[in-house]
């Protein structure tokens, strides 16, 4: 069964050439890891935007979600947006 998560973050942008813009996932919304590289693949929205993507975990078990430049369109780090993302529950 299908778990579904929301709430609101704002982008953040890894410093650097090639780094990427995402939100912090709430370490008590975060899913448990279930591929390599501790990664969970989700379907995911920001602002109603929706794409096929993993949230990512820390050693802290916080977790990160990645939002490519076509979905966040012209939002850049700073910019509040709701996301919601769902995953299977084995």
């Amino acid at each position: 069964m299908a778990k579904l998560r929301r709430f609101k973050a704002t982008l953040r942008r890894i410093p650097g050439k090639g780094g990427w813009t995402y939100v912090s996932v709430p370490k008590k919304l975060a899913p448990p890891i279930t591929r390599a590289w501790a990664r969970t693949p989700v379907r995911a929205s920001a602002d109603g935007v929706e794409w096929d993507t993993s949230v990512w975990r820390s050693k802290t078990g916080e977790g990160f979600l990645p939002v490519p430049k076509r979905i966040r369109g012209d939002k850049e780090a700073g910019t509040r947006v709701a996301i919601t993302f769902s995953f299977e529950d084995d």
